[in-house]
């Protein structure tokens, strides 16, 4: 299973648009509203780096009021803890 990140930039005013088409995506698992460089960041989920790439390239970036996307695809291994507990 192969988990990415999208970042995406929408137009203005259409971020609640934007996440009812988006959750309609079978690939689409968590989707958050940014207020930041990107509006929208979706996480996904694909059997192979194909199905991520039809994910990402047919559906998502061809929504409707979709203006860029960024795609960080995540590798296999687990994230560390990495707080500190030093001060």
């Amino acid at each position: 299973m192969i988990h990415a990140f999208i970042m995406l930039n929408v137009e203005a005013g259409s971020e609640e648009n934007v996440l009812k088409k988006l959750k309609a995506l079978d690939a689409v698992e968590e989707m958050y509203v940014s207020y930041g460089v990107y509006d929208i960041i979706v996480k996904v989920k694909a059997e192979t780096i194909g199905d991520l790439t039809e994910a990402v390239t047919n559906k998502i970036r061809a929504t409707d009021q979709v203006q860029s996307v960024l795609t960080l695809p995540m590798t296999s291994g687990r994230a560390r803890n990495l707080t500190s507990t030093h001060k």
